[in-house]
C-alpha cells in the first residue's frame, strides 16, 4: 500500500504532514480513524467532504472531484500511516478507546508477530503509544474490527496456521541440505520448491533455513548469506568474471543479486588501477595561461568522433572486461 490511489489525497497528506503542528496531527489522526470506520467502499465521497472531516476545514479546490470507496478506503489508511509517523508518541492512558498491544493482537488470532507485520503493509494502522514509559506500537480495537471485517479470509487462513514441528523442521533441513549439494540454485529457489513439496509457506521455510545457519554457522548450508564476501572470496568471483562467466551465474553461486555482483566487479576494477604505477609527467604547456582554452576545450573532430563510435561493435574475441568500453 505504498501508492496513493488519488493524487489530491496524496497532496492533503503532505500538507498536514509538513505544516500542521503535533497537536493538530494528533486531532486529524483520530478524525481520519473514526471516518476509516464509516467508509462503505460501494460509495463515492466528495474530496471537500473527506477534507473537512480529516482536518475541520472545507477547502475551496477540487470542487467537482469524488472518490470510490475503496480508493478513499486505500488512501485514508495511508493518511493515518503518514500522519502517525511524524507525531510523538501517546500515553495508552489518554487514547479515545482500547488499544491492543502487538502481542495482544498476536494472541487474539492465532498468528505471529510477523503476520502482523504483514498485515499492516495491506492496511492494519497502527499507532505509536507509550505504555509503562516505552515506546511501542498499538492497534485502536476499532481499526483491529475494521481490519478484520474487510480481510476476514486472510484472517481466518492466517489462524488456521500451525507452528512447525521438530520433524517437520528437521524435513525442511534435509531436503536443504540435498538440494544445496546438487544444484545452485539460491536460497529463495530452494524455499519455494521445499514450500510446494510440503504445503507451507515459502517465508516460512527460507526462515527455517536462516534461522539454522544463524544457529550452526560452521555448517550453514548457505554461509555466503549470512556475511560479507572476505577480500579473498571477492578476488576469486573477479576472476571468474575475467574468465566469461556471466554475471547470473556467479550471483546464484555466491548468493548475491546481480546488482551486488556488479557492485563487487566494480570494487576489484578500482583496486587494480589504484595499484598501477602512474607518473606524473610535466609540461612547459601546463603553465603557459593562453594554453587553457586549448587544455580545456571542446575535443577536436568531436561530431565525427561521435560518428564513428556509434558505428563502431565488439569484438567477438573481446574479454569481457573491455567490452563495455
Amino acid at each position: 500500500m505504498s501508492e496513493f490511489k488519488n493524487p489530491a489525497m496524496k497532496q492533503l497528506t503532505d500538507q498536514q504532514v509538513r505544516f500542521a503542528p503535533p497537536g493538530r496531527r494528533l486531532d486529524q489522526l483520530a478524525r481520519a480513524e473514526k471516518l476509516l470506520t464509516e467508509i462503505e467502499r460501494e460509495r463515492q465521497y466528495p474530496y471537500q467532504y473527506i477534507c473537512y472531516r480529516v482536518t475541520d476545514y472545507r477547502p475551496n479546490s477540487y470542487p467537482d472531484l469524488r472518490i470510490d470507496g475503496k480508493d478513499l478506503e486505500h488512501d485514508l489508511y495511508l493518511f493515518i500511516e503518514a500522519i502517525a509517523r511524524s507525531t510523538p508518541a501517546v500515553p495508552v492512558e489518554q487514547m479515545p478507546e482500547p488499544v491492543l498491544t502487538l502481542e495482544q493482537v498476536s494472541e487474539q488470532f492465532h498468528v505471529s508477530t510477523k503476520t502482523i507485520s504483514r498485515w499492516r503493509e495491506r492496511g492494519l494502522v497502527g499507532r505509536r503509544i507509550l505504555r509503562n514509559g516505552r515506546r511501542q506500537v498499538g492497534f485502536l480495537k476499532s481499526v483491529v474490527d475494521r481490519f478484520l471485517t474487510a480481510n476476514k479470509d486472510r484472517v481466518e487462513r492466517s489462524g488456521r496456521f500451525s507452528q512447525l514441528s521438530d520433524q517437520e523442521k528437521e524435513d525442511i533441513l534435509r531436503r536443504a541440505k540435498r538440494l544445496a549439494r546438487v544444484s545452485s540454485s539460491t536460497l529463495t529457489e530452494i524455499s519455494r520448491r521445499i514450500a510446494r513439496r510440503l504445503g507451507r509457506s515459502p517465508e516460512t521455510v527460507r526462515y527455517t533455513i536462516k534461522n539454522y545457519d544463524r544457529e550452526h554457522p560452521e555448517e550453514a548450508l548457505f554461509p555466503s548469506v549470512t556475511g560479507v564476501l572476505d577480500v579473498q572470496t571477492k578476488q576469486t568471483l573477479y576472476s571468474m568474471y575475467r574468465r566469461g562467466i556471466p554475471v547470473e551465474t556467479l550471483a546464484k553461486r555466491f548468493q548475491r543479486t546481480r546488482t551486488s555482483v556488479y557492485r563487487i566487479l566494480n570494487e576489484a576494477r578500482a583496486e587494480r588501477l589504484l595499484a598501477q604505477p602512474l607518473e606524473y609527467i610535466d609540461s612547459p604547456a601546463f603553465d603557459d595561461p593562453s594554453a587553457e582554452t586549448a587544455i580545456l576545450g571542446r575535443m577536436p573532430n568531436l561530431d565525427e568522433y561521435e560518428t564513428q563510435r556509434q558505428q563502431m561493435r565488439i569484438p567477438k574475441d573481446a574479454p569481457p572486461e573491455l567490452a563495455s568500453l
